[in-house]
């Protein structure tokens, strides 16, 4: 299981966070340990990479993959992070082993510089923020 979350600055624009592992963006999160809830999870790994203890919000979706070689099946959360103050932004102290940095960016420029099935899963939480809704989602497409 990945857990992550959906942090916007004060324009609606989304915060995305550079690996050190990897060549595309991601939104800030991580794995899920063992016995560990996807919420815990969340808040742990925002706290470590970011620097942020915030509270988070609501689960915005919920997605599904069956098992494609070498990946393992598996189940990713999003959650709400709310929106940033700019002390909260100027605050952000990335974890440099882990992080390279972060940058907000509009839906449209996250399109291309980060997995499609992410991009997919962004623009269905975004969408469930708007509407206050949950999404239901397998292998980035919506099944309610």
């Amino acid at each position: 299981m990945g857990s992550g979350a959906i942090f916007r600055n004060k324009k609606e624009m989304v915060l995305m966070v550079t690996p050190t592992y990897k060549d595309d963006f991601e939104i800030p999160g991580g794995v899920v340990e063992e016995n560990e809830s996807p919420l815990a999870a969340c808040k742990r790994e925002i706290k470590e990479e970011l620097g942020l203890d915030v509270k988070m919000g609501r689960l915005l979706c919920v997605d599904y993959y069956p098992t494609q070689y070498p990946l393992t099946e598996s189940l990713m959360f999003v959650f709400d992070g709310g929106v940033l103050s700019e002390d909260e932004i100027i605050g952000i102290k990335t974890q440099e082993d882990e992080l390279l940095g972060f940058v907000f960016l509009s839906l449209a420029d996250i399109r291309g510089k980060t997995s499609e099935a992410l991009y997919k899963r962004i623009k269905q939480a975004l969408w469930a923020i708007d509407k206050g809704e949950v999404c239901y989602l397998e292998s980035g497409t919506v099944r309610y």
